[in-house]
């Protein structure tokens, strides 16, 4: 039943995948069983992928582009596959997010998922309702995590982001997921292209909060354009009208106006993280 609703549901890059997979192992001559040998899987997982019985994995890729010869053509192939895994309502902003040469950022009630530990993402998307299965959280936290190489990228991405102090007393999972949490913010807080400005709970006491309408993320092109994304519920938005994203500029400059400085927001966030147990 599982396999054959997969085969319903499998999206572009699966389907390619599936094709390129056969195309390849056929051309060398091989069986499934031989290839899945040569990758670590059993011959019937690979008649699963390229039958799409089942969604290929992450790692069944790295390991097929090694086996098959052509790692940059899988590396390519991976970043489609996740995205078809990730909820639609994101699908359209992560490619812009990967390729922006700045981001600002602004999360109030939970850590960005970009700034999100494996641990933190698990329990935050386990937790969530619609209640998932083990297997989709997997996916999403696998996606989540993928993101993660934008950090390292070459040529490196500024990124800014403001998180409530709110969002970092808000423990998921437990206290000590909480303290890894913490600590991997500081770390992040420490990169060269990384910048974390803390806006405090009493921010609002001082007659004015920009941050009151939501999280809110503002990605620079490589064309020195910009586009806003917003997410509502289980809606997503993107504004490429010059006039709102440049409100939404604005708005996310107030925002980080009224947190802390850098070096003030990385102390707090190392002392928050000493006092989480």
């Amino acid at each position: 039943m599982a396999g054959s609703k997969n085969k319903e549901t499998a999206g572009p890059a699966a389907r390619m995948v599936a094709f390129v997979v056969r195309h390849m192992r056929q051309r060398m001559g091989l069986t499934q069983d031989e290839l899945g040998a040569r990758i670590g899987y059993t011959g019937a997982a690979v008649s699963a992928m390229e039958t799409l019985a089942q969604p290929v994995s992450d790692e069944m890729l790295v390991q097929l582009g090694q086996a098959l010869g052509d790692v940059e053509c899988f590396e390519e192939m991976r970043f489609w596959v996740r995205l078809e895994k990730l909820p639609k309502k994101f699908q359209n902003y992560l490619p812009i997010e990967q390729a922006a040469l700045a981001l600002f950022l602004y999360a109030n009630y939970i850590v960005h998922g970009l700034f999100q530990t494996e641990r933190y993402a698990r329990a935050l998307i386990a937790g969530g309702f619609p209640e998932k299965t083990e297997e989709r959280v997997e996916e999403l936290v696998q996606g989540r995590m993928s993101r993660k190489v934008l950090f390292d990228r070459k040529p490196p991405c500024q990124i800014e982001l403001v998180i409530d102090e709110a969002a970092l007393r808000r423990p998921f999972g437990s206290m000590e997921i909480m303290r890894e949490q913490l600590e991997h913010l500081a770390e992040c807080a420490r990169r060269r292209n990384v910048s974390i400005f803390v806006l405090p709970l009493d921010a609002a006491l001082m007659g004015e909060f920009a941050g009151a309408r939501g999280v809110l993320n503002v990605a620079e092109t490589n064309e020195h354009n910009r586009i806003a994304y917003a997410e509502v519920q289980d809606e997503s938005l993107i504004f490429t009208e010059p006039a709102k994203v440049s409100v939404y500029t604005q708005r996310y400059a107030k925002i980080r106006t009224q947190a802390l400085s850098a070096r003030e927001s990385l102390a707090f966030i190392e002392r928050l993280a000493g006092e989480t147990t």
